[in-house]
């Protein structure tokens, strides 16, 4: 077995700094950290849609996230040791597949969709929602420092898959998806 955590706490954030595994240390709101913490807030997020997907049609669904749990832990991986790359095309190759594969069940999309109709999808449209957020927090360390390129995309075809996820749950589910519906216009408004 690897790394073993022998105390849960050590006194050595206390200053509001925190450590990486190459040793520097940095401001626990500097954007590597941002990121890092984006990173490990979606996982936690598909943890919790993970649990939601107990229905046997949803087995497929739970196949799908669970290694993508797995990479982004890699994903943080990498975050505290800049410099060091895990997540690669294949990797998001194997998202374009997924996608591709949920996309073609699906009726094509004619209006904006809601999160709801469901706990299950409304998770999966959170889970997203943080995943652009994580997205966002890579984006500004990209500014910042060299990055890898390859997670960069990988974030972005995962809230993409997010997305067909949370249609395909309600495809399963025999639940209808929840239309965005906008405000009347007054009478007389071009």
């Amino acid at each position: 077995m690897g790394f073993r955590l022998s105390k849960v706490y050590t006194r050595t954030g206390d200053t509001g700094e925190t450590g990486l595994a190459d040793g520097r240390r940095l401001g626990k709101d500097h954007p590597r950290v941002e990121a890092m913490g984006s990173v490990d807030e979606l996982n936690s997020q598909i943890g919790l849609l993970l649990a939601a997907l107990h229905a046997p049609e949803l087995k497929p669904v739970r196949q799908t996230l669970e290694p993508v749990q797995h990479r982004l832990f890699d994903l943080g991986g990498e975050l505290a040791v800049p410099g060091q790359q895990i997540i690669d095309a294949a990797d998001v190759a194997a998202l374009e597949a997924e996608i591709d594969a949920y996309n073609a069940e699906l009726e094509p999309l004619k209006n904006f969709i809601l999160p709801g109709g469901s706990e299950a999808i409304a998770l999966a449209h959170l889970a997203r929602s943080v995943c652009r957020r994580a997205e966002r927090r890579y984006l500004t360390l990209a500014g910042l420092e060299d990055v890898n390129q390859q997670a960069r995309i990988y974030l972005n075809r995962l809230s993409d898959l997010l997305f067909v996820i949370a249609r395909s749950i309600a495809r399963l589910q025999g639940t209808p998806e929840v239309l965005w519906q906008p405000k009347p216009r007054p009478t007389g408004e071009a």
